[in-house]
């Protein structure tokens, strides 16, 4: 066994819980319980805005499509200007984020795979963040997966103060908007955000449809694609993960793409990698299938 599969594996057998991980999401959970006693419209569509901000440009154009997979390029300054954005999302700094994914794709749904629901989904949705204390703690074997990464100033310093951001954001709310923006503008959309990425993990490992035939249990699940702004289209992704675009039919809402596009024709965003349905081959074509996957042994 590798030495990456160890470090995952030891997180598991140790079932320790990362009480400041844990404190931190207790916090923002009674946080965004608190918020639903401030609301105004104002605050709610300032949260509405922060969301598509962290959740859109930060999490999926920027940490996923952008700086995981590289499917597009862009100016330095427009991918340190997404990467601040995915910091505010509270998902951690870029290196952990992209390792962590990177290492999800080489070992999907298989042993390794630090969040796959054939581990239970609980862990696969939200205890592999409460519990998964190597995937915190050891930079040695996160490292090997974003020698790319390692190589900048700003990601490795993004990655050690990731949480700076989020301090700014919240103080500025505080000021412009009181108790309302901050409760929903910070709490209430982290929560909202942090449970959507996660239904990537664990819903679109166990439930929807699959397009293609893979070698894990990625599904697509428009639902999901709502709520992550086009990250549902998990099967078309796990079949084509460099693309660009993960809605591969006109009526898969893919926001993430159509921001990408958008930089694109802004000259923002330069070889744009995108699948088409009509270049694949026969054996390539769409198979629309029920996800009903047999489990994978591990």
């Amino acid at each position: 066994m590798n030495l990456e599969i160890e470090a995952l594996e030891r997180s598991r057998q140790d079932d320790q819980i990362n009480w400041v991980t844990a404190g931190f999401m207790f916090a923002f959970h009674v946080g965004a319980i608190a918020a639903l006693f401030f609301f105004t419209w104002k605050a709610f569509w300032v949260s509405a805005f922060l969301w598509w901000v962290s959740g859109s440009l930060g999490i999926g154009m920027g940490y996923h499509r952008l700086l995981t997979h590289r499917g597009y390029k862009t100016p330095k300054w427009v991918e340190y200007f997404l990467t601040t954005c995915g910091a505010l999302a509270l998902e951690g700094g870029p290196i952990f984020w992209v390792a962590t994914h990177r290492i999800h794709h080489q070992f999907s749904d298989k042993e390794g795979d630090p969040h796959s629901p054939i581990d239970g989904k609980w862990w696969a949705h939200m205890g592999w963040i409460l519990m998964g204390k190597s995937l915190h703690q050891d930079t040695q074997t996160l490292c090997r997966y974003v020698p790319d990464l390692a190589k900048s100033k700003f990601h490795l310093w993004m990655t050690k103060y990731h949480y700076v951001p989020v301090i700014m954001v919240g103080l500025a709310l505080l000021a412009i908007g009181g108790l309302p923006f901050l409760m929903w503008g910070l709490f209430f959309r982290t929560v909202i955000g942090l449970h959507a990425t996660w239904l990537v993990n664990s819903a679109t490992h166990s439930w929807g449809t699959r397009r293609f035939v893979t070698r894990d249990l990625s599904t697509n699940s428009w639902w999901v694609a709502i709520f992550t702004f086009g990250e549902g289209w998990h099967n078309n992704h796990h079949a084509h993960p460099v693309s660009a675009r993960h809605g591969l039919k006109w009526y898969e809402f893919d926001l993430n793409w159509y921001g990408i596009w958008a930089l694109k024709k802004l000259g923002l965003a330069r070889h744009v990698y995108r699948v088409k349905l009509s270049e694949l081959n026969e054996h390539e074509r769409e198979k629309l299938v029920p996800a009903e996957p047999e489990p994978v042994s591990v």
